[in-house]
């Protein structure tokens, strides 16, 4: 049998070598907002000739009449998507009237959204609430499910250990997204990471009940050894599941389909990756050093073998 749990401050270890690098970059450069938070203009034109200018053009443009924060998105040939701050209708028309005269063309506004920072702030704190409501009716639903054998709270507050683990690797791959290649944390990523942990609490109830069954069956096998049977398993249908249902589908999404998905597509990818991972190799760690006492001996085992 497949000894997972004998190795599992391996997979602890990798988890913090995915999430450090992200938390390091938010610390250092913070995260990469987009107007859907912190307020802003977005603003999306096309250029009949076929050919836009170098967003580099673009954003000196913005620079030159007093508009700063400006990031600028490609989608096709022709058109571009601008994300700046806020613009009222008067810089509006001072920013197309420059790109009329600057790029000798006439372009065309298929969109324009402007989001103030009061609407940016209320998105935070409901995306905030919504995330903190689900982490308490998980924790909830489980202790009651689960409440005909020993401990049943811990396997709730596991999964949502294993679920903050998630959400935490999205938000480093998103950290490092918005350094290297310029994405942006915008509403799009709120409801791929609901959904995400969406997806990784379904897969921990699934690893944790079949604990709960052995548990009734192995009574006298060391909780350990009745985990680590347990995950074995669910590991093919884990895998299985992720795979058929998802990843695929994904996959194709973020290597074909257009720029303004593909970010999504890529983050959905990971945090659904993960959340199988997690029920795997973080959940049910964390069940049983919380099961076994063992993390009583972290901080002094040195001194107890010394001794």
């Amino acid at each position: 049998m497949l000894n997972i749990l004998g190795k599992r401050y391996i997979f602890f270890a990798i988890s913090l070598l995915l999430i450090l690098p992200g938390l390091i970059i938010i610390a250092i450069w913070g995260l990469p907002l987009a107007i859907d938070f912190k307020g802003g203009s977005l603003l999306e034109v096309r250029f009949p000739s076929g050919t836009a200018p170098q967003p580099a053009n673009v954003i000196e443009l913005y620079n030159d009449i007093g508009v700063t924060d400006v990031q600028v998105q490609t989608t096709g040939s022709d058109i571009l998507i601008i994300r700046s701050a806020f613009l009222d209708d008067e810089k509006r028309s001072e920013v197309i009237n420059s790109m009329n005269s600057r790029f000798n063309e006439t372009v065309e506004i298929r969109r324009f959204e402007n989001v103030g920072p009061t609407i940016g702030q209320e998105v935070t704190s409901r995306g905030g609430l919504a995330i903190a409501i689900a982490a308490l009716g998980v924790i909830i639903y489980i202790t009651f499910a689960f409440r005909g054998i020993p401990h049943a709270f811990r396997y709730g507050v596991c999964a949502i250990i294993a679920m903050l683990h998630d959400g935490l690797v999205v938000l480093s791959i998103s950290a490092i997204g918005g350094h290297f290649f310029g994405w942006q944390i915008d509403s799009l990523f709120l409801t791929a990471l609901l959904t995400v942990i969406g997806f990784s609490v379904q897969d921990k109830i699934v690893v944790f009940d079949r604990i709960r069954e052995n548990s009734n069956i192995y009574r006298k096998l060391p909780f350990e050894k009745l985990a680590n049977h347990s995950i074995v398993q669910t590991l093919q249908r884990s895998i299985n599941t992720q795979l058929m249902t998802s990843e695929f589908m994904l996959l194709a999404l973020a290597l074909l389909g257009g720029v303004t998905l593909r970010e999504f597509a890529i983050i959905l990818l990971v945090g659904l990756f993960m959340g199988t991972y997690s029920s795997i190799f973080i959940a049910a760690p964390f069940l049983v050093v919380w099961e076994s006492g063992e993390w009583r001996n972290w901080f002094r085992g040195k001194k107890l073998s010394e001794a």
